[in-house]
């Protein structure tokens, strides 16, 4: 089973963020400067197709200001369209990143508060000329737990993405930070009547629509597959998806990683072959999947290819520094192929 074979373009929805790293695996007090760069989970996921050569537009608010300019800047330098990117508000959302190792976890604290896109309600954006002659639309679980007038809007979005006739896809993509569970299931809930292709990690579904895999300890570094597959049955029942994607980390430490990925069409499990990653930068890591994914299934792959190549690609994110998943479609297909030792190229 297929989405669609050709792809006039996809849109990706949320907040764009400026992101404020510290250098050499140093701890937040340690720091003495930032390395600055632009992201969001949607534009990280447009990011990932604009390279593999498909139309991305982000559609997103910023500040008219020089920080505005320089995230949009950002973002166009690697193939995303910002036409749909709109500006007004105060100031643009920070994250600072804390790059651990081996056993020490990496550490997110976040300054969204206020933020230019916070402030979007309904009625703002023209979603009439965004949709018109795309296939896809993407968003992900922290635009609507920005405000209730985000979560209103992306609503109104889903509501005529549906009227244009447009896949839509949504990663759970849940954070504790932003939202507890209670506020996060009622709200999202509510929208997946609009989802054709749902994604998530291996605990996102359990926390934000209460289907989860039973038996399973994600910080024990294993996870059982077919576990996953009963959660991806009941999801599929639950809401009529018709696809339901989900990866699947194992957790050695955090500098090491067990990678895979399992995509459901309700009626077949896939599960994508198991990757032993060395992690330069784990952040931007799903929404290299969800990118992969997303331009697998528009580009007519089976369902195999499909959870194959975005795992492929979603493994290769991990070995870059930043964000974005900076990989071509033929570096994707080469590590599909066998090639992953690694080996220099000249």
């Amino acid at each position: 089973m297929t989405v669609m074979k050709e792809s006039k373009g996809a849109v990706f929805f949320g907040e764009l963020l400026m992101r404020l790293a510290t250098k050499r695996f140093e701890r937040f007090v340690q720091a003495r400067e930032f390395e600055v760069g632009y992201t969001g989970a949607e534009a990280n996921a447009a990011a990932s197709l604009a390279h593999f050569g498909m139309d991305a537009y982000v559609v997103s608010v910023v500040p008219e200001t020089e920080i505005g300019d320089a995230c949009i800047n950002f973002l166009r330098q690697f193939g995303a369209n910002t036409e749909f990117v709109l500006r007004g508000g105060k100031r643009l959302g920070t994250f600072y990143l804390e790059t651990g190792a081996s056993q020490r976890p990496s550490k997110v604290i976040y300054d969204r508060a206020g933020s230019s896109i916070t402030e979007l309600g309904p009625g703002k954006v023209d979603w009439d000329a965004v949709f018109a002659g795309k296939q896809w639309f993407h968003w992900s679980g922290t635009a609507p737990a920005l405000s209730d007038s985000m979560a209103a809007t992306t609503r109104e979005a889903c509501q005529a993405a549906r009227q244009h006739g447009l896949t839509v896809s949504c990663d759970l993509n849940y954070r504790r930070k932003l939202w507890p569970p209670e506020k996060a299931r009622a709200v999202m809930t509510d929208l997946m009547q609009y989802v054709d292709v749902l994604i998530g990690n291996e605990e996102d579904s359990a926390l934000v629509l209460g289907v989860g895999a039973k038996d399973v300890d994600v910080a024990r570094g294993t996870l059982d597959a077919e576990r996953y597959k009963e959660v991806a049955r009941e999801l599929h029942e639950r809401f009529g998806f018709k696809y339901v994607a989900t990866t699947l980390r194992e957790s050695i430490s955090a500098s090491e990683n067990g990678w895979s990925c399992l995509l459901s069409d309700g009626s077949q499990c896939y599960l994508s072959r198991k990757y032993r990653i060395w992690i330069v930068d784990r952040v931007g890591g799903g929404d290299a999947f969800s990118g992969g994914l997303i331009y697998a299934l528009l580009s007519g792959m089976s369902g195999q290819q499909a959870v194959e190549f975005a795992a492929a690609a979603s493994c290769l994110k991990h070995s870059i520094h930043g964000d974005f998943n900076h990989v071509s479609k033929e570096e994707v297909l080469a590590l599909m192929g066998g090639s992953g030792a690694g080996r220099i190229q000249r």
